[in-house]
Parts: C-alpha cells; sequence; structure tokens
C-alpha cells in the first residue's frame, strides 16, 4: 500500500526545521496531524478569539485534505484539543463557541466520531485549540 506525504505549499510550517508532516495518505485514509491557528508565515491567527483560530484550524484541514483529494465531509474521526482556565458557565460558553464554528464545517447530519479534551496548554502560549483529524475516501478503482 502506497503512503504519501501531504504538505500543501504555502501552508502553515514549524518554527524549527522537523521531519513531521501535515498529513499523509495511506490507501483510503488520509490522516491530517494537529492543526493550530497558523497563517503561512506562522503567526498565531485571533489571539485570545476562540471562534477566530476554530475558523483558521478547519480552514487548515481543510487545506491538508484537499490537497489529499477529500474534503470535510470525508471525515469520520475529529480530535479536538482546547485550552481554556476558566469554570462553569464560563467553560462551557468557551466550549460552545468553539463548536458552533466546528458545526460550520461539518453540517452533516452524521458527523464524524469525535473527541474534544481540555488541556493545560500547548506549544504556544498563545494557541487555544489544535486539531486532528481522520478521513476516508472512496477507493480509486
Amino acid at each position: 500500500m502506497d503512503k504519501i506525504r501531504i504538505m500543501p505549499k504555502g501552508h502553515w510550517d514549524w518554527s524549527i526545521p522537523v521531519s513531521f508532516s501535515q498529513g499523509w495518505k495511506v490507501g483510503n485514509l488520509i490522516f491530517v496531524g494537529g492543526q493550530v491557528p497558523r497563517d503561512e508565515e506562522g503567526n498565531t491567527v485571533g489571539v485570545g478569539d476562540i471562534e477566530a483560530q476554530t475558523h483558521n484550524v478547519f480552514e487548515n484541514i481543510r487545506i491538508v485534505l484537499n490537497e489529499a483529494g477529500a474534503d470535510m465531509k470525508d471525515i469520520v474521526k475529529l480530535n479536538t484539543f482546547y485550552r481554556f482556565d476558566g469554570k462553569g458557565e464560563e467553560a462551557l460558553e468557551f466550549w460552545e463557541k468553539m463548536t458552533k464554528v466546528r458545526m460550520e464545517y461539518l453540517p452533516e447530519q452524521d458527523g464524524p466520531a469525535g473527541t474534544a479534551v481540555r488541556v493545560s496548554g500547548f506549544a504556544r502560549d498563545d494557541v487555544l485549540l489544535e486539531v486532528e483529524a481522520i478521513a476516508v475516501v472512496p477507493d480509486e478503482n
């Protein structure tokens, strides 16, 4: 089975040279590496704004999927990691803002299996979320 590395031209890159990949296509599976709210120059987008960061992250996921011949409708598993220090209703409101934006990108009635994990932080303090995805595309036969 062929493995194809997915590295869209002009996509954000890490701050130092690393061997990580934005994604891999293996057979009819596409694995999208953790996408963060970054622009092409590697700057964080929407600092302090979960809605802006979520939009950017899902656009980054779309770019990686499109490079591999897939789209958002092909996602079967979504893992979301988000950072928020508040409690109670404030935490619920934060999660709901993030989730409403995610649903704009995943409007299908039967959406992907999903996981959302609240974390204490990321490699960069101005990042509020990171999302990875697995997609399935029809066999190319």
